[in-house]
């Protein structure tokens, strides 16, 4: 059981995009396995989580040879972690689908492809090594490719262009840097990297070029978690995809990049040592992490001012939304900057980083199955076109007003927790600059939310939101999400918990 369940959630997924693939004809059949599974996904990862709780880290081999040599999965507190995110958000985003996604689209491609973006999504999380981490990160990439451009149409597709040109540049960097890495510390297994890095002389290790290619790695997880200045395909890619797949990319597919960052800087690259004569000041015998920084502490603080600033003049929700994303994951970075600089502080560091994670999940997945839902009803997610809301449809402005609470950090919902959780971190630290970014940020979470609030949803009821019947179906999953978002933040404890063990997770 302990070594089966760890392969369970890929399985499951990889079992629902085939079955929805041979079942394509079939509509109420290919729905319904669909919808199975996702909630077998549920349950397989709580499974896993349940399991990685009672017996810590645990290991499959997907291959005859063991590790470092065959490919390895590996489950510990922080992928198990990563993996609940991932089924909180995708689950009721799916559900959400069947009523949102048009007959045409349901008839196509949707279900299998959502089903092999999880697919990638749970390989990225569980892998034990670097090159299997690009693989899955191709293979989830490569569905949401699809997604992307899912509606067809000239902004859909010039957007899409933009997503794919980015990340496969990306992935090209990354697979360079791999066979890099490969080339210079002889290995690939992520605890075997850490090994050799810790006693490079016994190994024979330079530190000095896997310092290189650890930074252009760092580039390319910006680039798939939206970092400023990586984050152009951010805003086209969200306002093109389906609501549903908005949901899922922000919720969990950016998250994927901010899970990369943790891994292999906080638990593989952070056991290196910064050599001499490389004409860095201060770092000569330094952690890597004190190199890498200041750079994610550049990184976070430009995405809380980029995306916030231009957030506040959004008119068009899914914009609104997706530069607040921006932000945000400069929001979930910047811990992580500070803990890397600042040993005493590392483990509160990851727990509020990953605890922000998941608010923004939740909350923002739960924004834009809003946003999904209103368009349907309404026919517009602009502003001006919005008026009245709250006194047409009170179930859809209250899942707005839940979940930019969230972002807002208002108690007891889950984002006071994480924004508690960033503020005492930095605070503790001493770090006045990234505590200064974190109440910058806060301030413009408020205004632009606030703005879109009164904008959006008070005033006279305009004829199109008089005559709104919004779906049964997405009234359900918004207050679903809803509640979700409530329940975190009142039971807040065994959440933290989670967080908390990941802190002292090492492969």
């Amino acid at each position: 059981m302990a070594r089966t369940v760890v392969v369970a959630p890929m399985l499951v997924a990889l079992g629902a995009a085939i079955a929805t693939l041979l079942t394509r004809r079939f509509d109420r059949a290919k729905v319904g396995l669909s919808l199975a599974g996702g909630i077998a996904y549920v349950v397989a990862v709580a499974a896993l989580f349940a399991e990685v709780g009672t017996e810590g880290i645990l290991t499959y081999q997907l291959s005859g040879w063991g590790a470092p040599f065959g490919i390895t999965l590996v489950a510990d507190a922080l992928s198990a972690f990563m993996l609940a995110l991932a089924a909180i958000v995708s689950l009721p985003a799916l559900v959400f689908a069947v009523r949102y996604v048009g007959e045409q689209g349901q008839q196509v491609s949707f279900h299998p492809v959502f089903h092999f973006m999880m697919v990638g999504v749970t390989g990225a999380f569980l892998t034990g090594d670097v090159f299997n981490l690009f693989v899955w990160f191709e293979v989830m990439l490569m569905s949401s490719y699809v997604l992307v451009v899912f509606y067809g149409g000239g902004p859909h597709t010039r957007a899409g262009i933009r997503y794919v040109f980015l990340n496969l540049a990306g992935s090209a960097f990354m697979l360079v840097a791999i066979g890099g890495l490969y080339a210079t510390v002889g290995t690939l297994n992520m605890a075997d990297i850490a090994r050799r890095l810790g006693d490079p002389v016994t190994y024979g290790v330079d530190p000095a070029p896997v310092l290189g290619l650890a930074a252009i790695l760092l580039a390319v997880f910006a680039l798939k978690a939206g970092l400023v200045p990586f984050q152009f395909w951010v805003p086209g890619a969200y306002r093109a995809a389906p609501a549903p797949v908005s949901a899922v990319l922000a919720g969990v597919v950016k998250k994927v990049g901010v899970y990369a960052i943790v891994r292999l800087y906080f638990t593989v690259f952070g056991v290196g040592t910064v050599p001499g004569g490389l004409g860095l000041p201060g770092l000569d015998g330094a952690s890597f992490l004190n190199f890498f920084g200041p750079v994610l502490f550049v990184m976070a603080v430009a995405s809380i001012g980029v995306g916030g600033v231009v957030a506040v003049a959004r008119d068009d929700v899914d914009e609104l939304l997706a530069y607040s994303s921006i932000s945000q994951v400069g929001f979930i970075v910047l811990p992580l900057a500070v803990g890397a600089t600042v040993p005493a502080v590392r483990d509160l560091a990851i727990a509020a980083t990953l605890v922000y994670s998941l608010n923004h999940a939740v909350a923002k997945g739960l924004l834009f199955l809003t946003s999904g839902a209103i368009y349907e009803a309404v026919g517009s997610i602009d502003l001006r076109d919005l008026g009245g809301i709250v006194e047409e449809s009170p179930t859809l402005a209250g899942g707005f007003f839940v979940g930019g609470l969230a972002l807002v950090g208002i108690p007891p919902l889950s984002g006071f927790f994480g924004k508690m959780l960033v503020f005492d971190a930095t605070a503790r630290a001493g770090a006045d600059l990234a505590l200064g970014a974190a109440l910058v940020g806060a301030v413009l979470t408020i205004a632009y939310f606030s703005r879109a609030w009164n904008r959006g949803f008070w005033g006279e009821p305009s004829e199109a939101v008089a005559e709104a019947r919004p779906s049964g179906v997405q009234l359900s999953v918004v207050i679903t999400l809803g509640l979700v978002v409530v329940a975190i933040g009142v039971g807040f404890d065994p959440v933290f918990e989670a967080a908390s063990r990941p802190s002292n997770s090492r492969r």
